[in-house]
């Protein structure tokens, strides 16, 4: 499992970065506990479909679907870890289209950050709406492998970018290094919205500082890790989530 970047240690990215790529979760064969009835869909607002209805939680975590549902599904994720791409990739569309559209699963994704690149990944994602967080965030694991080549391409400019001790230019600087800023330009984020969303003062100690206490506090050890209402469950993967969600009334 990949270790949280303590504030101290933010002037750390390619090292850290090899470690989340190599290791930032595994997966459990561990069944699920619970054997419920199916739970009736639960119709959306009119003239909405729960997979549009998006909002940031008091965990700043972001949550898709019904506020209300009764099976709450929580994502910690990192942006570099490529389990947290593969299970995007294989969950994306059934978890969306299935389950969080019929009301009754909601599914929130919240950051666990693991180094400088995840931490400027993490506030670039938090740049457009909330309605485009998600995408953006499966975006990156989309391109995660070419995201990671171009900043280690790049990697004397983005390590002295990340030795720079003005805030308000640092994490702007590392994403023009890097190649995210135009990864961003080109998804909706243009260079003058990162760059304004860079600079916002506590901005990325704010994303550590609720990483490592929710983190902490819940025993979240790497990425992916999943807690559905609350419990922190053993699975990583969609094939074996996917069975929990339904033994628990998901259909």
């Amino acid at each position: 499992m990949t270790r949280l970047l303590r504030p101290a240690a933010l002037a750390t990215l390619m090292a850290p970065v090899v470690l989340a790529l190599a290791a930032c979760g595994s997966d459990n064969d561990a069944a699920a506990t619970q054997n419920a009835g199916p739970i009736a869909a639960i119709a959306p607002p009119a003239g909405k479909q729960w997979s549009e209805v998006i909002s940031v939680t008091d965990e700043d975590g972001y949550r898709i679907g019904n506020p209300d549902a009764p099976l709450k599904l929580v994502e910690y994720a990192s942006l570099t870890c490529p389990h947290c791409a593969h299970f995007s990739e294989e969950a994306g569309g059934a978890l969306r289209d299935k389950y969080v559209a019929s009301g009754v699963v909601s599914y929130e994704l919240r950051n666990q950050v693991h180094d400088g690149l995840d931490l400027t990944l993490a506030m670039l994602v938090r740049c457009g709406t909330p309605e485009s967080y998600p995408a953006l965030s499966e975006q990156v694991w989309a391109n995660l492998q070419d995201i990671v080549k171009g900043v280690q391409a790049n990697s004397a400019k983005v390590e002295a970018a990340m030795k720079q001790t003005d805030q308000t230019t640092r994490y702007k600087t590392i994403a023009d290094a890097g190649g995210l800023t135009d990864f961003f330009a080109a998804r909706g984020i243009s260079r003058e919205q990162s760059a304004t969303c860079l600079a916002k003062p506590g901005f990325a100690e704010g994303i550590v500082n609720r990483s490592e206490t929710q983190s902490e506090e819940l025993g979240i050890e790497g990425t992916p890790t999943f807690l559905l209402n609350g419990r922190k469950l053993d699975e990583q993967s969609w094939d074996k989530l996917e069975p929990v969600l339904q033994n628990a009334g998901a259909r």
